[in-house]
């Protein structure tokens, strides 16, 4: 069945208040089915769960006494584990990535030396690199092309060495929208090195499927708010086996499990992930696995929204007064880089601040485009200042045209 938008955008009631949200990288809309999982998963997580019989494949047999809070969190992992093509085993949760980040780097320290060495990106945000910063081995930096935002794959060859023990960089930037050669530089990194890479998917999750298998990396990072989903995150690992490696920050967990490296998080919010991965996999009708569905869906959704975005692009492109951050760099080179539909642009002699406001006057919700070092070195502090725009699986053309026509009265 092909993307049908008007039956998606039923499925979020908060669209219902008048605005046109533009802002799915800052503030993902949360789909009806989420909030009422996590309603019912906090009215319920305290109780005892309900015995089932001793048959089945999805029987609760053997975990008699159990609270329901505790099968909350099985049904999360499970859950993120057919999100990325991977098994229960090999998820973390925690409540935040920056947690999960940090006690993955104190958790690392017996893979490290003397002279070891690991390799960040200058594209991500602080969130991926600030917690590796500060380990036991120096520090490399991947350079992204500051005329269009993205990250060229080919300098890892110069970056990494045996030296190596972790390369950590995100799947996309979350403001530009410029998506990195993720399998090209796992390739490479594998070539040189026996380091684990590390790859923050949340900026691409709500736009694509994803497979950890196809990507190469050894590690995934997923926000899952970023979603729709609760405020939780995971860390999905390629094998179970890896954590035998890394210190336990869990005095009770077996030394091969996930459990090592897990906070504890509220099994209230643990209660609206199945929900929130179900959504994904329902967007487009189609039968089968949770895992088919969502391969399904996703790809609907992508092609979609590609079509939405290039729309929008395309339509911004044409006002002589818009410029947009990378993409503007991109014609000049004659060439075009792989993008989610994420932007972030300006209007020439136009302050940021105006056009932001405009827009909100004008009912359609976006965000300023928060100051970076990349972005400094970009120019946007010399140009007033830049807005972003993301879509998510509930825009359409309409507001994309909305959005045109405002700003093409400030251009």
């Amino acid at each position: 069945m092909a993307y049908d938008v008007a039956r998606v955008r039923g499925l979020y009631v908060s669209l219902s208040d008048g605005w046109t949200y533009l802002n799915a990288h800052a503030c993902p809309q949360i789909p009806e089915r989420v909030s009422a999982a996590v309603a019912r998963s906090f009215r319920l997580s305290p109780g005892l769960a309900d015995s089932e019989p001793t048959s089945g494949t999805h029987s609760r047999a053997g975990r008699v006494g159990r609270l329901e809070g505790e099968h909350y969190l099985d049904a999360a992992r499970l859950s993120v584990a057919d999100l990325v093509g991977a098994a229960p085993e090999q998820v973390v949760l925690g409540p935040s990535l920056p947690v999960l980040y940090h006690s993955l780097a104190r958790a690392m320290r017996p893979l490290l030396r003397h002279n070891s060495s690991i390799v960040l990106s200058r594209l991500d945000q602080a969130v991926l690199t600030a917690a590796f910063e500060g380990l036991n081995a120096g520090v490399r930096w991947a350079q992204p092309d500051l005329a269009t935002g993205a990250l060229p794959g080919f300098q890892y060859a110069d970056l990494v060495d045996g030296s190596t023990r972790l390369v950590a960089l995100s799947h996309a930037h979350e403001l530009l929208g410029t998506v990195a050669p993720v399998a090209e530089i796992c390739e490479i990194v594998r070539d040189r090195s026996r380091a684990w890479v590390l790859v923050d998917a949340t900026a691409v999750a709500p736009y694509r499927p994803l497979s950890a298998a196809e990507l190469g990396a050894d590690i995934l990072g997923l926000d899952l708010a970023a979603l729709g989903g609760p405020q939780l995150a995971a860390l999905v690992f390629r094998d179970s086996r890896m954590f035998r490696r890394l210190d336990s920050l869990n005095p009770h967990a077996a030394g091969d499990s996930a459990a090592k490296l897990e906070s504890p998080i509220s099994t209230g919010l643990a209660g609206g992930v199945a929900a929130t991965v179900d959504h994904l996999a329902d967007l487009v009708i189609s039968r089968g696995t949770r895992s088919t569905r969502l391969q399904h869906s996703m790809r609907e959704l992508e092609d979609y929204l590609e079509h939405l975005a290039a729309d929008l692009q395309m339509s911004l492109g044409n006002l002589a007064s818009v410029h947009i951050l990378g993409v503007t760099g991109e014609a000049a080179n004659g060439g075009i880089s792989d993008r989610i539909p994420r932007l972030s642009f300006a209007v020439r002699d136009v302050p940021a601040e105006t056009v932001h406001q405009r827009l909100i006057d004008n009912g359609l919700v976006t965000t300023l485009c928060p100051t970076s070092p990349l972005l400094s070195e970009m120019g946007v502090e010399e140009i007033g200042g830049a807005v972003t725009v993301s879509l998510g699986p509930f825009n359409t053309s309409a507001d994309v045209d909305n959005l045109v026509r405002v700003l093409a009265s400030l251009a």
